[in-house]
């Protein structure tokens, strides 16, 4: 079920967990330990809750600001630091660690991203964080693309997919990023040193298809009134 609904993000996490042990987890926090900043965040082990990042704060930083970007996409999508289940199927506690790090930066990479919660938006973060991380579960996820309508499919094969492979492989390593020391640095600054091109708006572009099928549904209404004159 998990790989039709990636928004059932308890299913996600047994499924992340479980597919991710021995090899992948462990090569991850291999990639955190050959990075300095990624020795410190094994180190100091942040944790991203509503209690430790501070929303009302970020949301008086500047407009451009990484942090604000983070609190702005949270309100517009509805969701909190705090939705994001505690790691249970990982034995070794600094593989553990490494799983709950990533699993709480998720929102940060939509955030960098731009992209929605909606299916459409997840399973572009996905291949994303497949092509940066190679954890199979964000692999496994693409399979939700069979869920999206052929609108959303075609958007998914020819333009999101892509970029996400794109990106995805060509950025810097997403997991060693100290988001705590990064809230007010300017968000473009931020993707430019990552390597990360933003990709288009898929909201508007959805809000933007809606309205031409609109248009084009009025005209054809008037043209049929127009014959029954």
């Amino acid at each position: 079920m998990s790989f039709m609904n990636p928004r059932r993000g308890d299913l996600i996490a047994i499924l992340g967990e479980t597919t991710a042990t021995p090899y992948f987890i462990s090569r991850l926090r291999d990639t955190m330990l050959s990075s300095p900043t990624g020795r410190r965040i094994l180190f100091d082990r942040p944790r991203i809750t509503s209690e430790t990042m501070s929303l009302d704060y970020l949301r008086t930083l500047s407009e451009n600001s990484v942090g604000w970007n983070y609190a702005a996409w949270l309100d517009r999508e509805g969701v909190s630091p705090d939705t994001r289940d505690s790691v249970m199927y990982i034995d070794d506690e600094e593989c553990a660690y490494v799983m709950q790090r990533y699993r709480e930066c998720h929102d940060f990479y939509h955030a960098l991203t731009g992209l929605p919660v909606m299916v459409e938006g997840e399973v572009a973060l996905k291949a994303f964080e497949f092509a940066n991380t190679l954890l199979p579960m964000t692999g496994l996820s693409l399979f939700a693309v069979t869920r999206l309508k052929p609108a959303g499919r075609g958007r998914f094969w020819n333009t999101y997919l892509p970029w996400a492979l794109h990106n995805g492989v060509r950025s810097k390593d997403i997991i060693n990023i100290y988001w705590e020391e990064q809230l007010e640095r300017d968000v473009d600054d931020l993707r430019a040193q990552l390597g990360i091109e933003r990709p288009p708006d898929l909201r508007q572009t959805r809000k933007d298809l809606a309205k031409q099928r609109g248009v084009a549904r009025a005209k054809k209404e008037t043209k049929r009134m127009m014959r029954n004159a």
